[in-house]
This record gives structure tokens, C-alpha cells and sequence, in this order.
């Protein structure tokens, strides 16, 4: 079971109290854009085997969304930040490279 803490009020809860939101740092394409860029907007998700950034709501807490960098394959939960945040803040980065050498980065 993951253990998450919301960043915005704090509480730290096992995974049934959020409601998960799917893939974070997606580029949105709505009206004006291409027919390509919208289909891959709404229809293409990446589904790494490795280190993974989410969009969490705390569903039975606060109500607000926010980020978390996870492992797909142990479950570890790397840390969490406000869904504001445009990439992942620089101690989330560190500690996933600490962990996962190999690890290529944000993209």
C-alpha cells in the first residue's frame, strides 16, 4: 500500500484516502490545435516500468490536487509537491537519483 503526504495540508495517508488523477506534467491541447496533437493529448499516456510522476487528489482530506514521483515497480514513493509546480522541485530529483543512478531524468 502507498503511503502519500499531502503537500497541502500535511496529512500523511495510505493511498485509499487519495484519489488517483493519472499522468502529471501533461502539455494540454484543446481548441485551435491539430487533430494529432489533441488525439495524442487525450488517448497517448506514457506507462513507464520505473520512476513515475502522478496526479494525486486528497479526496477525503483537503479536496486539492497535487504531484507525487513514484516507482511503478516497488511502490516507493519518492516525495510529494503542489500541482502548481510546473517540474518536479530539485530534493524530489535528488532523491530519486540517489536511489536510481541509471535514472535519465524529468522529460
Amino acid at each position: 500500500m502507498l503511503l502519500l503526504t499531502c503537500p497541502c495540508c500535511g496529512v500523511t495517508a495510505e493511498e485509499t484516502e487519495f484519489a488517483p488523477g493519472g499522468e502529471a506534467h501533461l502539455k494540454r491541447f484543446g481548441p485551435g490545435s491539430s487533430d494529432a496533437d489533441y488525439e495524442s493529448y487525450m488517448f497517448n499516456r506514457k506507462n513507464p516500468r520505473g520512476v513515475h510522476f502522478e496526479r494525486w487528489r486528497h479526496a477525503y482530506g483537503c479536496g486539492k490536487w497535487f504531484l507525487a514521483a513514484r516507482c511503478t515497480m516497488t511502490l516507493e514513493v519518492f516525495g510529494t509537491y503542489r500541482a502548481q509546480t510546473v517540474e518536479p522541485p530539485a530534493e524530489i530529483v535528488a532523491a530519486i537519483k540517489a536511489k536510481r543512478p541509471d535514472w535519465e531524468g524529468f522529460a
